[in-house]
């Protein structure tokens, strides 16, 4: 589909949409319109989107095959066996429901202290939350091994258990995200509804809702944004702290520790902003959006990443110092094994990737540049992974009675599942750029100022 069918339908105008049910214009025409690269890409799928989207389809599909394999065979197909049960897919969990807190909470917090800058990243970041929590709670439904014992925590609760409060807690952020989400996409999706036709037409004329842009519908909706985004950011905390109570309330040495639950919110919020960067980086090259993801907003975000980057050194500090100062020789076996032994390697490479690596970058503002906070975000993500995995894995790997020599290591399967998870989310989040604005157009609208010199905005008056 070519750009200019984006102004395919004759539609009365709205009072506030007023040009969405403009003719047909020429492609000229259309181009020299401001937010008119938002909606082209939306309507527009080139032959490196179709090659991309077959690729990562490639990738799920052998995960599926993977997962087949498990189903046949058993939690015997991974690497997992005494004491070490819980290995790279609960790794995994961890790490995206730490990635979720990089929308709902980030854009919460912006939208609330009405930072201006935040307008054209919030809703790239609200996508990754969303889509993100579900390949959360995916992969312990893998780790389960059968798919059907999900059901017995609703069935059978025990209303002590860590895991009953990670399921209700997790359950209502995926809800309050969704809505929060939502909420903010009703007028692009009606200006989209006034713009096309067939089943694209049909699809947005539902999701739209009615909406006709009266001052009514405005401030119901901008109240109704208002509320969530106070609701989701407690909400949010509270999702990765009971996520690390299932790790905290163990006996478990180097788990049983009061600090996890602000250690593990902060590692979530560190992550969650790497995330945001990285995508922002892929759709401003790939949408050629320059002009709306401009090197201000990734020098703020780069700014942010710094600061996550200082406290989650301090907490780590203060979980290692504690733990060495003790001396507990359970306790003593598993930070040797991190900081000398068989996971040294994994430890000392997520301090390089986590702190060593961002601060040089990110504390230089000559390097804080749009390639340079790309770096910075790319080692966040892996040392945020690599920090999962070694302190879900060195931990089992060292219990209380040292009665195993099990030595854990994954699997072809598990594998072939993370890489699955990660090629299903890419193109998740491919998909929605293909059905929504990635940028939110009204919000963009309605915090621009003024400016007679330049071209009119769509959401404006125009000449037939």
């Amino acid at each position: 589909m070519q750009p200019a069918e984006i102004f395919v339908r004759d539609a009365v105008p709205h009072p506030v949409l007023r040009s969405v049910g403009a003719p047909a214009r020429p492609a000229a025409w259309a181009a020299s319109r401001p937010h008119e690269p938002i909606l082209a890409a939306i309507l527009t799928a080139g032959a490196a989107f179709r090659r991309w989207a077959l690729l990562l389809g490639c990738v799920v599909a052998w995960a599926i095959v993977a997962w087949v394999w498990q189903l046949t065979y058993g939690l015997g197909a991974t690497g997992l066996g005494r004491p070490v049960y819980w290995g790279l897919y609960i790794t995994n969990f961890v790490f995206f429901i730490g990635v979720s807190h990089a929308g709902t909470l980030i854009s919460a917090i912006l939208r609330i202290v009405q930072a201006e800058w935040r307008r054209p990243i919030t809703r790239m970041a609200e996508v990754i939350t969303v889509l993100v929590l579900f390949f959360g709670v995916g992969n312990v439904i893998l780790d389960l091994g059968r798919p059907d014992r999900a059901l017995y925590v609703i069935r059978h609760p025990h209303f002590t258990s860590p895991l009953l409060w990670d399921v209700g807690s997790i359950a209502t952020y995926l809800t309050a995200s969704s809505i929060y989400l939502y909420l903010p996409l009703i007028p692009d999706i009606a200006l989209l509804r006034d713009r096309t036709t067939g089943w694209r037409h049909r699809l947005y004329s539902r999701l739209a809702l009615r909406w006709a842009g009266t001052p009514r519908q405005w401030h119901l909706l901008e109240r109704a944004i208002g509320v969530m985004a106070i609701i989701v950011i407690p909400v949010a905390v509270s999702v990765h702290t009971v996520v690390s109570w299932v790790f905290a309330m163990t006996i478990q040495p180097m788990w049983h520790s009061t600090i996890f639950g602000p250690y593990f919110v902060v590692g979530a919020i560190f992550s969650g902003i790497a995330a945001i960067i990285t995508a922002m980086v892929i759709v401003r090259k790939v949408y050629g959006l320059e002009q709306y993801l401009t090197p201000m907003h990734f020098n703020n975000l780069g700014l942010l990443l710094l600061v996550m980057a200082c406290l989650w050194f301090y907490f780590t500090f203060a979980e290692y110092l504690t733990t060495w100062y003790g001396q507990d020789p359970t306790e003593m076996a598993g930070f040797t094994e991190k900081f000398a032994g068989r996971f040294a390697p994994y430890f000392w490479s997520m301090f390089v990737f986590c702190f060593v690596v961002p601060f040089v970058i990110l504390a230089n503002s000559r390097t804080r540049t749009i390639a340079g906070t790309l770096i910075a975000s790319v080692s966040v993500n892996a040392g945020m992974w690599l920090e999962r995995f070694t302190i879900v894995v060195p931990s089992l790997s060292n219990p209380r009675a040292s009665i195993h020599t099990f030595v854990y290591a994954p699997s072809w399967v598990e594998w072939s599942l993370m890489a699955g998870c990660f090629a299903a989310f890419t193109l998740l989040y491919m998909g929605f750029t293909k059905l929504f604005p990635i940028i939110s157009i009204w919000e963009l609208e309605r915090g621009a100022a003024p400016a007679p010199a330049e071209p009119k905005s769509i959401l404006a008056p125009t000449e037939p």
